[in-house]
C-alpha cells in the first residue's frame, strides 16, 4: 500500500478556510431561523420536506435520514410543527402506517422567507464554497 504524504501548509490552510465559511454559514442560518420564530431544526424540516427529490411531501423515515436523526426524533419534530401550523400529516395512500408530511401555507411562507435569505448568504460566499478552493486539499488523494 502506498503511504501518502501528510497535507502540506496550504491544504491544511484550504481546509481550514473552508471550515470556517462552513461555520459561519450554519451560524447564519441558525439565526435566521430564530428570528423567523423558528429552530434550526424546525427550518431544516421545512427545507427538507418541500426540497425532497421530486416531490413535495416526504416520508418521516425520509426526514430522520436527511435531518441524520432517529425516526421516534424527527416523528417529535414533526409533531412540534405540526402544532404550531407549519406542517400537515396524513396517512400513506397505500401504506396507512406510513406518514406523509406536507408544508401548510404558513410553512410555506416561512420556509419561502428564509430561502431566499440563505440565498443571498451563499451568493456572498460564491467564491469560497468553489471546487477550486478545496481542491489543493484533495489533489493529493486522486
Amino acid at each position: 500500500m502506498k503511504k501518502q504524504k501528510p497535507p502540506a501548509k496550504p491544504e491544511l490552510e484550504a481546509l481550514s478556510e473552508f471550515r470556517y465559511q462552513l461555520r459561519r454559514f450554519l451560524h447564519f442560518s441558525e439565526e435566521a431561523a430564530q428570528a423567523e420564530g423558528l429552530t434550526p431544526q424546525q427550518y431544516q424540516l421545512l427545507l427538507h420536506v418541500k426540497g425532497y427529490p421530486g416531490r413535495d411531501w416526504a416520508t418521516v423515515s425520509e426526514l430522520a435520514e436527511r435531518l441524520q436523526v432517529r425516526p421516534h426524533g424527527a416523528l417529535a419534530l414533526v409533531a412540534r410543527c405540526e402544532a404550531l401550523g407549519l406542517v400537515c400529516r396524513e396517512s400513506g395512500p397505500t401504506d396507512k402506517r406510513q406518514v406523509l408530511v406536507r408544508l401548510s401555507p404558513e410553512g410555506e411562507a416561512r420556509l419561502l422567507r428564509l430561502a431566499d435569505l440563505h440565498r443571498r448568504e451563499l451568493r456572498s460566499l460564491q467564491e469560497v464554497f468553489q471546487v477550486a478552493h478545496i481542491s489543493a486539499f484533495t489533489a493529493q488523494w486522486q
